[in-house]
């Protein structure tokens, strides 16, 4: 079984930067695909990006397209998310999530929630304005 475990939350002012880090730890890491997701309060989860296990493929919500990077380094068993120019709407509390797949989806990413097996216990980002 993996694990996940979330590191980097923080508070940080509006158009500073953050990144988050999300170390797997278990048996196979082997053809995860991975992604991040947010929750703000009285809001659903939402996906913010989402990266294969080849990790050339990715794809992210509209509303950090540009602002954000997820990276993914399989020597390590990490993604990570780079935020950059940080707004008080990303406030909330950040998720890393991995899928289990097999060789044929390994350039897939998966943007919906109920896709994914495991979860990491979430870590806050809250941006003042």
């Amino acid at each position: 079984q993996v694990l996940l475990v979330e590191s980097g939350r923080g508070l940080v002012q509006a158009g500073d930067s953050l990144r988050l880090s999300c170390a797997a730890s278990g048996p196979t890491f082997r053809w995860i695909a991975l992604g991040w997701f947010r929750q703000a309060p009285g809001k659903d989860r939402e996906l913010v990006a989402a990266i294969s296990w080849s990790g050339t493929s990715s794809d992210y919500v509209d509303s950090v397209k540009g602002r954000f990077t997820i990276s993914r380094d399989n020597t390590k068993n990490t993604v990570s998310l780079q935020m950059d120019s940080l707004k008080p709407e990303d406030t909330a509390v950040y998720y890393c999530a991995a899928k289990r797949t097999d060789y044929r989806h390994y350039d897939s990413y998966f943007t919906r929630s109920y896709e994914y097996d495991i979860w990491g216990q979430g870590t806050q980002v809250t941006v003042s304005s």
